[in-house]
Parts: structure tokens; sequence; C-alpha cells
């Protein structure tokens, strides 16, 4: 990170003490976010087998013979989830800056909140989606919650022990792969856990979530102090102002988009070419960096008028009903392509990729429409507002 940046992101005190407003950049960010993370979902939903199928290691696609599937999933994978994990760390700034001018004791005010994400993404892991993202929000903001109540130099410490520990686990796995005798056969999917998906019922799919629940909620384990350091990695860039409409806030994105990009987009092409042994070091290390250059080049292009009216107003709205979308996109996804429903990734089997991108671009021309339509009613979302009443009693 360049020193001006970092100059930047530790000088915070301006940033604090502005008045609260809401910024029109972060729904925007949280709706290109949620859409994002879907680009890699999907394929998830799509493949026989689905969630057991890409613990087993399914092949990723070859840039030369299936290019179209390889940039789309490129583009994805890691990227958006990162850019996700970053915004949650930003909320819970936000929520302790309001906690402190409201006198509302924390962290134990906030405690509620996170049991409460907890159990929603407890449910969303058993009826819906083995790869659920808020179990390990919920646990982490609650470590976050208490970071927030300590020193600058406590936080500081915390992100870069985090991240480091995070770097050397990510470059062990990556040894081990590379030592390790290839096996082919370990790409094959069982057939039961096709079967479950292809032909089982909803319950046959939950009792399979709950029997391998300790293997489907490995991620959020070794990855945690990747999620440390994208949480506090949100709080420092909220305190510094990166998403005001200010000429401060405007440096920092164009600093985000060329330095997130510029090392970010290399370093990962390469290690995507380099082969499935660098899949850890691709996901859970380059791809953060990507995810800060995009989140740079979102804010760049509102800031010079490069996205249509249309494209902010429908990520605002998906971002302004975040939880509700991620839930309700891979109910829609569960739906299409499992057995359950209407059974797409079974009969779409050896068809390409060009359907699995067609119904992510369904899916989300839906949330957009759904979002927008909803918050014309209702000033939040529908999981948004029973959380807001159950937290009241």
């Amino acid at each position: 990170m360049p020193n001006s940046l970092r100059a930047s992101f530790d000088d915070t005190s301006s940033a604090r003490s502005a008045a609260p407003a809401r910024l029109p950049l972060l729904d925007v960010l949280r709706g290109a976010a949620i859409l994002g993370t879907l680009m890699t979902n999907v394929w998830i939903f799509a493949t026989p087998g689905s969630e057991w199928a890409f613990l087993q290691g399914t092949p990723m696609p070859d840039p030369l013979g299936e290019p179209a599937e390889a940039l789309f999933r490129f583009l994805a994978d890691g990227k958006f989830l990162s850019l996700l994990t970053i915004l949650f760390g930003v909320g819970l700034a936000i929520q302790y800056d309001s906690a402190a001018r409201r006198g509302t004791p924390w962290p134990r005010g906030y405690r509620p909140r996170a049991l409460f994400l907890f159990a929603e993404g407890t449910l969303h892991f058993v009826l819906v989606f083995g790869f659920d993202v808020l179990m390990g929000y919920a646990l982490t903001a609650l470590l976050i919650a208490r970071l927030l109540a300590r020193s600058e130099r406590v936080r500081r410490a915390v992100m870069w022990t985090s991240v480091s520990l995070h770097v050397a686990l990510m470059s062990l796995i990556t040894v081990a792969l590379l030592a390790a005798p290839s096996d082919d056969s370990g790409n094959e999917v069982s057939d039961a856990a096709v079967d479950v998906y292809a032909h089982g019922s909803w319950f046959d799919q939950i009792a399979f979530r709950l029997e391998n629940a300790v293997p489907l909620r490995m991620e959020p384990v070794f990855s945690f102090g990747l999620l440390v350091f994208l949480f506090l990695l949100g709080v420092r860039l909220h305190r510094a102002g990166a998403f005001t409409p200010t000429d401060r806030g405007r440096q920092l994105r164009s600093r985000m988009a060329v330095w997130g990009l510029g090392v970010g987009i290399p370093f990962n092409a390469a290690l995507w070419l380099g082969g499935e042994e660098f899949f850890f070091l691709g996901r859970y290390v380059a791809a953060p960096v990507v995810a800060v250059g995009y989140m740079g080049l979102v804010g760049v292009a509102l800031d010079r008028g490069w996205f249509p009216a249309f494209l902010t107003h429908g990520l605002s709205a998906v971002g302004r009903t975040a939880l509700s979308s991620y839930v309700l996109q891979n109910v829609l996804c569960m739906l299409a392509c499992y057995g359950l429903g209407l059974g797409l990734a079974e009969h779409f089997a050896d068809s390409g990729p060009w359907w699995v991108m067609g119904l992510w671009a369904t899916v989300c021309v839906f949330l957009v429409a759904a979002s927008t339509l909803w918050l014309r009613h209702f000033s939040h979302g529908p999981l948004e507002s029973v959380q807001r009443r159950v937290l009241r009693r």
C-alpha cells in the first residue's frame, strides 16, 4: 500500500466528526456485491452435486477452451465476496458511530443484532444454501465490535497480524497442494450427492447439509483471519472518508481503483493460469486486492457519471435490501436448478456455460425489479423489516 494512501487511512478524525448522512455510494456498492456474489454462487447451484461438488473440487474452466466461462468466473471468484465483507465492516463502523452519538452501550448494544444475524444465517444454511456467509459474518462482527471500542493501535495490530497469519496459511496450503501427487479421481462427484440435489426432496437436502455441516462450514473457519482483516479494512476506509462525496473521498477512490486493479488483476490472473493448486492464493489472497479495486472503480464511475441512471438506481435498490436480496437470489437458484424445482442443473448438465450466465442475468433483473418495486411501498426490505421488529422487542 503506498504511503500516501496509508496516511489517508490513518487520518480519520475529520471523517468521524462529520455530521451523519446516508452515503449513496454504499448502497450501490452493496447492490454490486450482492449481484456479484451470485456470479460465483450460480455455478454452484448449476453444477450436478451442487455444494458437495465444489467441496470435492470441480475442475476450473480452461481459459483457452472455455474463454467465456473462464472470464466470467475469473472476474467474480472471491472478489465480490471480499467486497461484501469489507462493506459489512463499513456498516459495523457506522453502527458504532451511531451508538456513540446516542450514548448506547457498546458492544453490549450490538450483540442482539449479531446473534440475530447468526440465527438468520443458520436458517439460510440449513434450508437453502450450504455456503452461507451470514454465520461467519455474525461471529466476526462480535469480535470486531469489541475492537471498535479499543484504540486504533490495537485495531491496527490485530488487522495486520490476522492478514499475515492468513497469507501464511494460504501459502502453506498451496505448497501442500503442489507437493501432493495428482489424483484425477478427486474431481469425481459422488453419485449420492448428485442424486440428492437432482431427485431428492427439500427435506433430503436439509438432512444432507446437516450430516455434512462440518465440511460445508469450513470456509469461514480457515478464512477467519481474512474476515477479520477485511472487516477492519472496511472500518478504516469508512473513517478515512473513502465513501464520502468530497475531494478527499474521490482521491481515495481513484487510488483504490488504480492500485487494487493494477496490482490485483495481474496477480490474480497469474495464479488463475497457474492451475488448481493456486486456487487458495487466488481466491483468498489476490481476490481481496481486486475487490478494493472494484470498490474504487465503482466509486470513480459514479463520480464521473459513467453509470446510467437506471443502473445506479437498480443497484442502489438491491443494496438497500441487501439481506433480503442475498437470501432471495439463492432461493430462486435453488428452485431453478434443483430437482425440487425446475431441475435445470440435471437437464442442462452438458449444455455449456451460457444457460448458467443467462440464469444469473435473469435472477439479477428480477432482484432489481423486485427491490425497486418493494421500496416504492416500504422503507426496508422484508428480512430487514423482520430484523428491525425483532430487535425492538
